[in-house]
């Protein structure tokens, strides 16, 4: 699936940006259709006239393929399938935090009772 990612200039990516229906550029393009069979390569106003037919979006999946490839589907539960996936891939990952203290050598007593409190609070 083609994804173009796009920021918002603070550093942080918004959520990727996959070409819909009316949004593929192409004239021509291969068609999957929704149960997995090739219907062939077509223009793409006939590819979307028949994703109109059966309800369902065209996708564009593969968009530096000559011609591009689009697939016949559900766009919205593809969408929902797709945040699922990543909210229970985030559950799952592991976060290590690594806490460092540093004595110096001049240090006085408070200061270092204080760290040491803190080192056995970390472990």
């Amino acid at each position: 699936m083609v994804i173009a990612k796009r920021s918002h200039g603070r550093g942080r990516e918004r959520e990727p940006k996959v070409r819909t229906n009316r949004m593929i550029r192409a004239n021509e393009i291969r068609v999957v259709a929704d149960d997995g069979g090739q219907l062939g390569v077509m223009s793409s106003d006939d590819a979307i006239a028949l994703a109109e037919d059966k309800g369902l979006d065209l996708v564009e999946i593969s968009a530096t393929s000559k011609p591009p490839v689009c697939r016949i589907m559900d766009y919205g539960r593809y969408k929902y399938q797709m945040s699922k996936k990543a909210h229970e891939a985030k559950k799952k990952q592991t976060i290590i935090h690594v806490k460092e203290i540093k004595f110096k050598i001049k240090i006085e007593k408070h200061d270092y009772d204080f760290k040491v409190r803190n080192i056995l609070k970390f472990l």
